[in-house]
């Protein structure tokens, strides 16, 4: 059997089911190591999606073992880095940019080993569901960089500052179990599973109406990067805008499907 030709294999795997995308980082020899092109495709794909009404979530995972083991060294070692973060003659590799704009919840489903940039990856996404075999590390200290892709500010709010240090400044890695203990993951889930499991998710979460669960994505995000007093007053603001356009019949229609949904999830 001829061997593929790797130009031809693509980077990234687009698959649809309903309204959920699921994307494939698809270099498994590399462990997934996001070269330039690779992040390229990464961020036409979520600009893509975000402007598709019938998609309502995306699933985010890797082929093979790793979920990614971040930029890709032996690239940049040859090119220079290309981090996104500048105007760059590559295209739009700006990554942290296209999970910001993208209106649409992004669940990481994290299959093995998340480092780096590929840890980084996982902090931008909205949801965090890992395989028992998942294993994450931040070697920036390590390889003698600096992250730029929001590790150093997302990781504390997510884990707590001195645990964030305690992974940042040694370069350690962390198990799935641990991840699970502190916080950092939603739940843990069976390697075979893990697809699955982060599909149903975006399906429960794709069940709401796509005008609204944008808009709920976004207040929180907003809230978050502001003081708690402010971020009140926007979720007020915003949360009176679109109350004001549900009518009682909408309103009475909602609260009995709600209902009949409570009592199918019972036990």
């Amino acid at each position: 059997m001829s061997t593929p030709d790797p130009a031809t294999v693509p980077l990234l795997l687009v698959e649809y089911d309903g309204p959920v995308a699921v994307l494939t980082l698809n270099r498994p020899k590399q462990l997934n190591a996001l070269s330039v092109a690779l992040r390229r495709e990464l961020v036409a794909a979520l600009r893509t999606l975000g402007a598709q009404d019938e998609v309502r979530a995306i699933v985010l995972t890797g082929a093979g073992r790793a979920f990614s083991a971040g930029v890709d060294l032996k690239e940049a070692g040859q090119s220079g880095f290309a981090l996104g973060t500048e105007r760059t003659d590559t295209g739009d590799i700006d990554l942290a940019g296209a999970f910001d704009a993208c209106p649409w919840p992004v669940i990481a489903a994290v299959n093995g080993f998340a480092i780096t940039g590929g840890f980084e990856l996982v902090l931008m996404c909205d949801v965090i569901l890992a395989s028992t075999e998942a294993r994450f590390a931040d070697t920036h200290g390590r390889v003698g960089l600096m992250p730029v892709w929001g590790l150093s500010q997302r990781l504390p709010r997510l884990i707590g500052p001195a645990r964030a240090k305690e992974l940042s400044l040694t370069g350690n890695f962390l198990d799935a179990q641990t991840a699970e203990r502190w916080g950092l993951v939603n739940r843990l889930v069976a390697p075979e599973a893990l697809v699955s499991a982060a599909k149903g998710l975006a399906h429960e979460m794709a069940g709401i109406d796509g005008g609204l669960l944008a808009k709920l994505k976004r207040v929180i995000d907003d809230g978050l990067a502001l003081p708690l007093d402010e971020a009140l007053t926007l979720e007020i603001k915003r949360g009176n805008a679109h109350n004001a356009t549900v009518t009682p019949a909408a309103a009475e229609g909602s609260r009995k499907a709600v209902m009949e949904r409570g009592r199918d999830q019972k036990g």
